[in-house]
């Protein structure tokens, strides 16, 4: 979706030259929002990349070592999805065709408290497709949407590690989410791991309840059998309840043989007791079942097909309003240059928003100023491990809206 309009940000002038010359060529460019991944987005990979695409992946990755750390590798545009991943990350969050996150505030009791937030983080795992990665964010990038009374933020705390922060609010169910999110993606020889570092936290202030959580790895295989899927433990745990969930998403063997993929098994557990109180199972692209140890009743508590189909790309309500920082007018020209298979004024537009970013990187070390994020606190706890606040209570209400 493209959307143009005329704005400036009036409550955070530009501070330099550069930004203020950013602020000026933004003013007249398209917002370009596009469809979030879902069970149906993996047909559509043809509408964004190029011919022989794992010809041109092994050809890439002829130049990295086994065991590299790929965090500053450029991708040339014919591997992007046209959206950032500030985009997908938000999306995880307000794009569902069913409310689970409510559902995580109406159980009666704790038990089912966490298993519906059992469920509600099971469906923020979504399909990727082989071959195509978003772009990686800007510093001070932002991705700003509103779905009823949820909204959601998510901000480019770091470029050099990459870090992002996300928070989400919802004021009349009283939920909060707090996400720090630091992938570290690493070549094997045959296969892409990202590990996806940092922690997730879902409050529920009606009732006194926090749960942590993190999140599963995305294992992108070349060969022998090239695809794509989310592999690892996820832990998830209720200080206040004792209550907790161990999850393993597992993927194919090496060669493919190990049946069908996107399967999920685990446990919900009494950690004062040790007690195994439901055992999980299931695929996360189809449905999850919940089945007690003393019984043979067997429940579905996750339904892809109900929740992550036919989602829709989110809409501009008010285009002056928009932040110049936002993820979907930052990239606009490089995405419509992929939406049109124009690689070269796709390669471009992506050249174009680097130098910018050169450009404000030389004016603050030139200035003697440290960057720091508008809308978080952020704090690396020990080496390696990195952790944020946001600095407002509340998320406040975006002009880009989904329903």
């Amino acid at each position: 979706m493209e959307k143009k309009g005329k704005w400036l940000r009036n409550e955070k002038k530009a501070r330099t030259p550069t930004e203020l010359s950013m602020v000026t060529e933004l003013q007249e460019t398209s917002i370009v929002l596009t469809k979030p991944f879902s069970l149906r987005n993996e047909s559509d990979s043809e509408d964004y990349n190029g011919p022989n695409l794992l010809h041109r992946i092994l050809t890439i990755f002829k130049s990295v070592r086994p065991g590299s750390d790929l965090t500053r590798f450029q991708l040339p545009p014919q591997f992007n999805f046209p959206k950032s991943q500030l985009q997908c990350y938000g999306e995880s969050i307000y794009s569902t065709a069913s409310d689970m996150l409510s559902k995580c505030n109406t159980g009666h009791t704790p038990l089912e408290r966490l298993i519906s937030v059992v469920a509600w983080s099971i469906s923020t795992t979504r399909p990727a497709i082989f071959g195509l990665a978003p772009y990686n964010p800007t510093l001070g990038e932002t991705h700003h949407v509103s779905k009823g009374n949820l909204n959601v933020l998510v901000e480019q705390v770091s470029h050099h590690p990459p870090v992002s922060s996300l928070h989400a609010t919802d004021e009349k169910e009283n939920i909060e989410i707090i996400w720090c999110q630091f992938p570290v993606p690493k070549f094997n020889g045959t296969s892409v791991e990202a590990q996806v570092h940092g922690k997730r936290q879902l409050k529920l202030v009606n009732h006194g309840e926090t749960y942590e959580m993190n999140s599963p790895h995305l294992l992108i295989k070349i060969l022998p059998v090239p695809g794509v899927d989310w592999v690892g433990n996820v832990n998830i745990s209720c200080i206040e309840t004792g209550l907790a969930a161990e999850l393993c998403y597992m993927s194919q063997s090496f060669f493919g043989f190990r049946g069908s993929r996107r399967l999920i098994k685990g446990k919900i557990i009494d950690s004062s007791s040790l007690k195994i109180l439901y055992e999980v199972n299931g695929h996360w692209d189809s449905t999850v079942t919940l089945k007690g140890r003393n019984n043979a009743e067997e429940r579905v508590i996750y339904d892809a097909l109900e929740v992550i189909s036919g989602l829709q790309a989110p809409i501009v309500k008010d285009a002056e309003t928009v932040w110049p920082t936002e993820s979907a007018l930052i990239w606009s020209a490089l995405s419509q240059a992929i939406l049109r298979k124009d690689w070269e004024k796709a390669r471009e537009a992506k050249k174009a928003v680097e130098e910018r970013q050169r450009e404000l990187s030389r004016e603050r070390e030139s200035n003697g100023e440290t960057w720091v994020p508008k809308h978080f606190i952020l704090s690396q706890t020990k080496e390696g491990v990195w952790d944020c606040l946001p600095i407002q209570k509340w998320v406040p209400v975006s002009p880009i809206v989904t329903l």
